[in-house]
């Protein structure tokens, strides 16, 4: 993470952590999957030229919507178009400067990352635990009403949301 994001800094690429590690870095569970970056798609190529010119060794997967490095044995993820459209200055803005192990990163918002995670939901990949993990950990933190709004064409994510009302991890002023 920190190769990568200084690499990106010093570039002069707008990004912004995500998945597990923005989760992790306002509170949420420990991780140690991968490491997520959000950049726009124009600037995907560009981000994996440098972090190739940084040692790191890129990989061009079948999917459409990221491009992948590897340093050392840790999977760095450049996504540029996750689950709900492409990556843009309007979500980079979004991102809050937060201190990640010892370094000043653009974080995601917590708001972002949960709206990514319940978009990406399908019938092959219905698994709620990592999001039912974040709606219990950090729900103080996140502002329910737009996450709402943002999914609110996926059954996965109505799904969810009756299921954390169930369950009484919503809190009361953000029930429908």
């Amino acid at each position: 993470m920190k190769h990568a994001g200084a690499a990106l800094r010093d570039a002069e690429i707008r990004f912004a952590l995500a998945g597990g590690l923005a989760i992790w870095a306002r509170g949420g569970a420990v991780t140690d999957h991968d490491v997520d970056l959000l950049v726009k798609p124009e600037d995907a190529e560009r981000a994996l030229r440098v972090l190739t010119e940084a040692g790191m060794r890129p990989e061009r997967p079948p999917e459409d919507w990221l491009l992948k490095a590897y340093h050392e044995d840790t999977l760095v993820d450049l996504i540029f178009s996750p689950a709900g459209g492409p990556v843009t200055d309007e979500l980079l803005d979004r991102a809050e400067e937060r201190e990640v192990m010892a370094m000043r990163l653009p974080v995601s918002s917590m708001e972002d990352v949960l709206t990514t995670k319940l978009l990406a939901l399908t019938e092959q990949e219905p698994n709620y635990a990592s999001v039912l993990e974040v709606a219990r950990t950090l729900r103080e933190q996140i502002v329910w009403d737009e996450v709402r709004e943002r999914t609110e064409s996926s059954p996965f994510a109505k799904a969810f949301f009756t299921l954390i009302e169930e369950l009484g991890i919503l809190p009361e002023h953000a029930r429908a």
